[in-house]
């Protein structure tokens, strides 16, 4: 999931303001809870602000305390545990975010890739897809590729993410135009479509782009049904909130899941350094899978 926990400046009711109050005992179980399904770790400070983020799922829920929502999780986890995950964090996206990673593959990674893999399959993950924006991205970037490539090739790019409610705008893929600053006036000419009446305002995006993307709900804690390996992943300002030890298990995990020479995109602020010894640094926060 590509989100952050909420931070100091999020809005949250003052306690005993606007519904029930987060008891001590609820916070730490909370705590406990979204550590070990989601990997986030949520401090002291954050629990005004979580207490404010789930009044309004008690309210959709009808229940008449966090102690009730407590029972809710314990008696079925799954059940809620995205529409948890969607509460307590936000998911903070846009349209060729840190574009020297969609750069990087565009000059360097699919000339290579399209031609080693003629006839054959190329796979790219994004893996905290949040809203849909950064997998689209991607596709434009593997479409415009693919029209310059002369032969046959199997690509598509996975998108996966915890929060039903990102799920369901990436499924959508409408947008308002405004999230479009990231786009060059080409690529929004081309991969978008101008929305009229009650839709201005609004773009969707090409269907040649929503062929290319697979979107589908994910927990990175919980066992991957994926058969496959990847070319690339994408696990971007996801990590930043693990702790070392979650951080360590998925790093190992993502090697697995990608080919020989198979490359892992981080955000910005995130580091592989101290945390796994099967990849090498090879540009800004972008790492190579090393071979035996």
């Amino acid at each position: 999931m590509s989100a952050r926990p909420v931070d100091d400046g999020d809005f949250a009711a003052p306690p005993g303001v606007g519904g029930p109050v987060l008891g001590d005992t609820e916070f730490e179980f909370l705590r406990q809870f979204v550590h070990t399904h989601c990997g986030i770790s949520l401090g002291d400070h954050k629990r005004q602000l979580v207490q404010g983020r789930l009044l309004r799922r008690l309210r959709a829920l009808k229940l008449d305390g966090f102690a009730a929502y407590c029972q809710l999780l314990r008696s079925d986890p799954d059940a809620e545990m995205g529409e948890l995950a969607s509460a307590i964090s936000t998911n903070v996206t846009s349209f060729f975010r840190e574009v020297h990673h969609y750069d990087f593959i565009a000059n360097e990674l699919l000339p290579r890739w399209l031609k080693e893999k003629r006839n054959g399959r190329l796979r790219i993950w994004s893996a905290g897809c949040s809203t849909g924006e950064e997998p689209y991205a991607m596709a434009m970037v593997l479409a415009e590729a693919l029209e310059k490539f002369d032969g046959p090739i199997d690509a598509k790019i996975l998108a996966t993410d915890l929060s039903p409610q990102a799920l369901r705008t990436a499924r959508e893929g409408v947008y308002p135009i405004d999230r479009l600053a990231g786009v060059e006036e080409a690529r929004r000419q081309r991969w978008f479509q101008r929305g009229e009446g009650s839709y201005a305002g609004l773009a969707r995006v090409h269907p040649r782009l929503r062929e290319l993307v697979t979107i589908l709900p994910l927990n990175l804690l919980h066992e991957w049904p994926m058969q496959h390996r990847f070319d690339a992943i994408f696990c971007r300002n996801v990590v930043i909130y693990f702790d070392k030890p979650t951080k360590q298990r998925l790093f190992a995990r993502y090697a697995q899941q990608l080919v020989d020479d198979g490359y892992l995109f981080l955000g910005h602020s995130e580091s592989m350094y101290g945390l796994s010894e099967d990849f090498d640094l090879v540009g800004r926060t972008i790492y190579r899978k090393r071979t035996a």
